[in-house]
């Protein structure tokens, strides 16, 4: 487990909704659009690492 993966992947999906209700409130489908982006891309990270995990307490 890497925590500082999964520390900047959860700042990056905070980063993502805030850019995201930006985006809603704005009416930018840009800004919605990265903001969702962002958070799939956070998610994946923890996916990852969760993945790492599980091979790491099967080797061990």
């Amino acid at each position: 487990m890497n925590l500082e993966n999964r520390v900047k992947a959860t700042a990056k999906n905070i980063e993502g909704k805030v850019q995201e209700a930006v985006g809603n409130v704005t009416g930018d489908p840009q800004a919605q659009a990265e903001g969702k982006e962002k958070q799939i891309e956070a998610s994946t990270i923890h996916v990852v690492e969760n993945v790492k995990d599980e091979v790491k307490k099967n080797i061990d």
